[in-house]
């Protein structure tokens, strides 16, 4: 591939540039009802009600109700917010992509690309100051639609003005990369800062 072909970096959010951890809120909910964790995992992380509010298709007290009736929790809405929502970490690994994120954006167009949920959001660019190396976030609670949906893959190119073959993208979730591949967008596997610097390299990002 050509030296200089690329304008545009497009991060992932979760576990790229933040870490997380699901199991840290099951585990509170277990805490303090009957739910076991695994029962708790599963309907707030991988279930189609969690998925309708990732595209912000129901609201944050509409999802609460729901999973406090599935889960049959005793608890009340300010309570289930810190449980939800702490389960964030900066990791010395983020803060290295952090930092990297910040020696392009001189030189790239820069974005973050995430399927997240309006909570989650809010929370993260309250309490995490990393947003502002970005010139563009994109996220599926606003768009309603997620990756890999082709359409919000669009909507990161037309916020940063480029084109699919000038784009490189990095997500740790293989079949979210495919998903921009089939665009013609530069997509890698994201494996750590030090494969991140290679797979830049690769298509002629060299910093010094």
């Amino acid at each position: 591939m050509a030296k200089n072909l690329i304008q545009a970096v497009v991060l992932d959010l979760g576990n790229v540039l933040i870490d997380f951890d699901y199991n840290i809120a099951a585990k509170r909910i277990a805490e303090i009802s009957d739910t076991s964790a695994d029962e708790a995992f599963a309907v707030f992380f991988d279930s189609p009600l969690a998925g309708l509010f990732e595209e912000g298709r129901i609201s944050p007290q509409d999802f609460f109700v729901k999973v406090k009736e599935t889960l049959n929790l005793p608890l009340e809405y300010e309570r289930f917010l810190p449980i939800w929502n702490e389960i964030f970490y900066l990791s010395r690994e983020n803060l290295k992509v952090y930092d990297l994120a910040k020696s392009l954006k001189n030189d790239y167009r820069l974005a973050l690309l995430s399927n997240v949920d309006i909570l989650h959001l809010e929370y993260l660019k309250d309490k995490f100051p990393v947003f502002d190396a970005f010139d563009a976030i994109i996220a599926s609670c606003e768009l309603k639609m997620k990756k890999p949906d082709p359409r919000i893959y669009q909507k990161t190119l037309e916020a940063l003005g480029v084109q699919p073959e000038h784009t490189f993208y990095t997500d740790d979730r293989p079949e979210l990369i495919q998903g921009a591949r089939r665009l013609g967008i530069q997509g890698f596997i994201f494996k750590g800062i030090e494969q991140l610097n290679q797979d830049l390299a690769s298509v002629g990002i060299t910093l010094n």
